[in-house]
């Protein structure tokens, strides 16, 4: 008897379930069954749709490969009505994974035609088959029934207003949840009469909106919300259901496109404030320059139609599309850390992105890297993409290589579903369906909302010049409302004038707010998470030059001295490691001379010791680039971690440290948003080589340097960019301190290149212990990392405090012939050769310690106090046209009387050859000792008529 003979008796239902299970998962098949079902694909693959006999009741010869018995391959019979089953499973299953491809969901273009279709035959099946009853149907949740009806279910599924990408995430609950999902009302919305009424409210409130702006300000830029209006509806739908589901805080990053009106409709941001912004009126507060109206961000309170409170943010932006979505990533992580460390689904991110943008920038892709790792994940985020089909001028054929803009999310394995935008139940249903993902899997899910845009890219624009078929079709087509107002009157919940009283009554309301707005001579900003901020200052420069208070008691340093170089005895560490924590315990208790990593781990127990919470992150900084931090101890067998630095006391803050994944841009963008949400917490971001953070120029430009000024927004993020010309070229040099001093403004952030341990020290604890935040750019040090000379005593932690100008206490002011500013390691390079040429009394070396706000007031003192010496030097180790020297020259009055010594003008910061660099540094050391050594410009070219090394 033939070994699969009992598939005659058996119930076809249960290996139609088998087979399905084997389709989504093979592993999760028992191995023999397993082989089966590869025999029969095998067979299937083999002989074709076409090759398949008909339907006569007689058995089916399939080549499958025998798991009971390995042997290799053989030929079984199965019962023709088993391999239908099989063969309709597979039309199932490929529904699943392609059905998304055939879907009406673009509401003005006709879509691509991809090949193969879903078509019965392509499957072994025919028109014979439409009216036989399949147990297959039983995977769908309708029970036994015809092919015809399986079919039917399956268009309304899968190839309706709304097409699910899923079959390629490889967590089985995951998909069996989304497929239950689905097969409940054939995935689509069923909500009672008022449900419809307050979505058609919500979308008329959007529509009437725009219409209003454009009568009122016409021509003037707004990035309409026209042609995607049913992103407000859905964004109302998830805040409400979240709220219920215990969600209590919201935070929301988008770009310019509907952003005017999710503040309206959806945070409810007065629109007179918005009329005001309009009208172009100075801003109520001289000290700031304000941003356009659709970059702003709002904070508010929102009570649900349920009666709960949540807490709303909507993050301001700037036109470098994508960037916000890292700082809304940050600051939820930061508001999770701060309230919800048990539960992060309480904080919800969402990020409404563009089509050419999602598609285009690299920083998305940095943000979905982020989604589940340990110091970035923020337990799921709903990234809606108000997909317009064209970026600017550009056609979607023209921007992107992948069929969809949002296939980066695959990157994790997240749901995407793409939604019809004319069809806002369907685009609620599934804002739903995304809401509840999240909220169950603490995962990500993208919503890409296809509609268009009705105007060109802002209001001036003319878009028929380049897309001229697609701007006909757009302006013959319904708006979303008048679409859906047609549908409840069919269905008899509205009558033909419902609609126009609506729109009569939100018009007449902003007209009133209108009216209002005129009444107003200015603009006001309003502050960003003000909760959050509540006790710390807006301070001018004058404010930041005044000295801070950073001692703290011997007594306390010792306390937590003991705690960072004592190593747990229960566990073992490799001999380096204890080696390295026994100098760190003798440097402090016996010889009194404290590193840098030592300088800087007190910095950070201090704090932790009064309560702040210090959050680090970058790439390698649990050990540090280079070996000196080692603030993350791993047990040699185990790899267990072990952070001394949480085990100071029990009221102690919280110390998070985190390697960062490969990205400059991303990483600064989270971090930053992280210190934006919280600052109380001490937050850094270290680069591994300083010239590094050129990956995050935008968050540089956009926010670290400007956003006080643009939104009222304060920020404490330190970075850590290690600076300094030690031969290993021109990436591993220079940390372009003049790409930020540049950047500096009035009052905008602090600058500074330390020496010294302790004055590290003091500079991190003045960036907590002061009532307001201002970005901190610290050029830290390679070399002076174990530089025997860049070593601080306990009582310089204890009793001193941060020096922006350290001046040469071994001198005296007679003697002194030669005043040399520097700053940085560069002062060890002239104090080694100031020793060697005996030039101690003759020759000050004066280090400038903070670059912004320039101290100009302690220079000058310093220069004063050496009134006869003969000369006053600038030296700097990096290109003229590089370094500090062009700020000190727009900074410091006088500067231009200095004599300049340093490498001649470069292109590149330094020279890939070591020799020619040790070169290059020397001379820049002798011309400041020898100043006949002319290392001036005018003596640049060389004989040959080239330029000098």
């Amino acid at each position: 008897m033939d070994k699969y003979s009992f598939l005659n008796a058996a119930h076809t239902a249960f290996f139609a379930d088998l087979y399905d299970q084997y389709l989504q998962n093979p592993d999760s098949v028992e191995p023999s069954w397993r082989a089966f079902f590869q025999g029969f694909d095998f067979g299937m693959e083999s002989a074709g749709p076409g090759d398949f006999p008909s339907q006569n009741g007689s058995p089916v010869a399939v080549s499958a490969a025998n798991g009971a018995t390995g042997t290799s391959q053989g030929e079984v019979e199965i019962p023709e009505i088993v391999v239908k089953e099989f063969r309709v499973v597979k039309l199932i299953d490929a529904y699943r994974s392609r059905g998304h491809l055939f879907t009406r969901t673009n509401p003005v273009r006709e879509r691509r035609q991809y090949r193969p279709t879903l078509e019965k035959e392509n499957f072994g099946l025919t028109d014979a088959d439409l009216d036989i009853k399949f147990k297959a149907g039983e995977i769908l949740g309708i029970g036994s029934q015809t092919l015809r009806e399986i079919i039917r279910h399956l268009k309304n599924i899968y190839c309706a207003s709304i097409g699910v990408e899923y079959m390629y995430i490889r967590q089985p609950e995951e998909v069996d949840w989304i497929q239950s999902r689905l097969n409940v009302n054939d995935n689509h919305p069923s909500f009672s009469a008022d449900e419809k009424k307050h979505i058609l409210r919500k979308l008329n409130d959007a529509i009437s909106f725009e219409g209003f702006l454009h009568t009122k300000y016409v021509g003037q830029k707004r990035f309409s919300l026209e042609g995607g209006e049913s992103l407000i509806p859905a964004l109302d739908a998830i805040v409400d259901k979240a709220a219920d589901a215990g969600v209590k805080q919201f935070v929301m990053g988008m770009a310019h496109r509907g952003r005017l009106n999710v503040l309206t409709n959806i945070f409810g941001k007065s629109a007179k404030d918005i009329f005001s912004e309009f009208d172009g009126k100075d801003y109520e507060i001289p000290a700031f320059d304000g941003d356009v109206k659709y970059h702003l961000g709002w904070t508010s309170e929102r009570k649900t139609k349920s009666g709960k409170e949540i807490n709303m943010n909507i993050v301001p932006n700037p036109s470098h599309l994508e960037t916000v979505g890292a700082v809304v990533e940050g600051i939820t992580r930061s508001k999770q850390d701060k309230h919800y460390a048990d539960d992060f689904s309480r904080v919800l991110p969402i990020v409404v992105h563009g089509d050419a943008a999602i598609a285009g920038q690299g920083i998305a892709y940095e943000v979905v890297q982020m989604a589940r790792l340990d110091g970035y994940g923020t337990g799921g985020t709903i990234h809606i993409v108000v997909n317009n089909q064209i970026g600017f001028t550009t056609n979607y054929l023209d921007a992107r290589s992948s069929i969809y803009c949002t296939d980066v999310g695959k990157v994790t394995l997240s749901p995407v579903l793409h939604v019809n935008a004319d069809d806002v139940e369907a685009v609620v249903h599934a804002s739903m369906f995304a809401l509840d993902f999240r909220m169950t899997f603490k995962r990500d899910v993208f919503i890409d909302l296809l509609g268009y845009r009705k105007y060109g890219h802002n209001e001036g624009d003319e878009p028929k010049f380049t897309q001229p078929k697609l701007y006909k079709a757009i302006a013959k087509h319904k708006n979303a409302r008048d679409i859906y107002a047609e549908k409840l009157i069919a269905e008899g919940i509205i009558d033909k004038d419902y609609i126009s009283k609506l729109e009569a009554g939100y018009k007449s309301q902003l007209e009133e707010e209108l009216e209002d707005s005129r009444k107003e001579n200015t603009t006001r900003i309003t502050p960003f998470m003000q909760d959050e901020w509540k006790g710390f200052d807006l301070v001018r420069e004058d404010e930041m030059l005044k000295p801070v208070d950073t001692k703290y008691s011997e007594e306390k340093l010792t306390e937590i001295a003991k705690v960072i170089t004592k190593l747990p005895e229960s566990k073992k560490f490799l001999r380096k490691i204890e080696r390295l924590i026994g100098d760190r315990h003798k440097m402090f208790f016996e010889t009194d001379t404290l590193d840098w990593a030592m300088g800087e781990l007190l910095a950070y127990g201090t704090l932790l010791d009064e309560g702040f919470d210090v959050r680090m992150s970058g790439q390698d900084v649990e050990r540090g680039t280079f070996s000196h931090r080692h603030a993350v101890l791993k047990v040699e067998d185990s790899e267990e971690e072990v952070v001394l630095l949480n085990h100071l006391n029990d009221q102690q803050g919280k110390f998070y440290i985190y390697n960062s994944l490969l990205s400059e841009y991303g990483v600064v963008g989270f971090d930053y948003g992280y210190a934006m949400a919280n600052p109380n917490t001490l937050t850094i971001w270290e680069a591994q080589f300083g010239d590094f953070s050129n990956g995050a120029q935008i968050m540089i430009d956009q926010y670290i340097s400007a956003a006080e000024d643009k939104w009222k927004i304060q920020n404490g993020l330190v970075m850590l960019l290690p600076h300094g010309y030690e031969g290993q070229g021109a990436e591993h040099s220079s940390a372009r301190m003049e790409r930020y001093l540049q950047l500096c403004a009035k009052d905008n952030m602090f600058v500074a290149d330390c020496t010294t341990p302790a004055n590290f020290y003091h500079l991190l604890r003045r960036q907590m212990k002061v009532n307001y935040r201002k970005p901190l750019i610290v050029f830290t040090p390679k070399s002076l990392l174990r530089h025997p000379k860049a070593v601080s005593k306990i009582s310089d932690l204890a009793d001193g405090g941060f020096q922006p100008v350290i001046d040469d206490g071994a001198v005296k002011a007679k003697e002194v012939k030669s005043v040399v500013f520097c700053t940085g390691k560069f002062y060890y390079d002239l104090l080694d050769a100031r020793e060697k040429k005996g030039k101690e009394k003759e020759v000050a070396l004066v280090r400038l310690e903070q670059l912004f706000p320039l101290p100009a007031d302690e220079i000058n003192k310093v220069i004063k106090k050496y009134k006869d010496a003969e000369e006053v030097v600038w030296a700097q180790e990096e290109p003229r046209n590089m370094g500090a020297w062009s700020h000190l020259l727009m900074h410091l009055d006088g500067a231009r009387e200095f004599r300049v010594c340093s490498r001649r003008f470069y292109s590149s910061p330094a020279a890939g050859s070591a020799v020619r660099s040790r070169k290059r540094h020397e001379e820049v050391i002798e011309y400041v000792f020898d100043k006949t050594k002319d290392n001036n410009i005018m003596d640049y070219r060389t004989k040959n008529g080239g330029y000098g090394h």
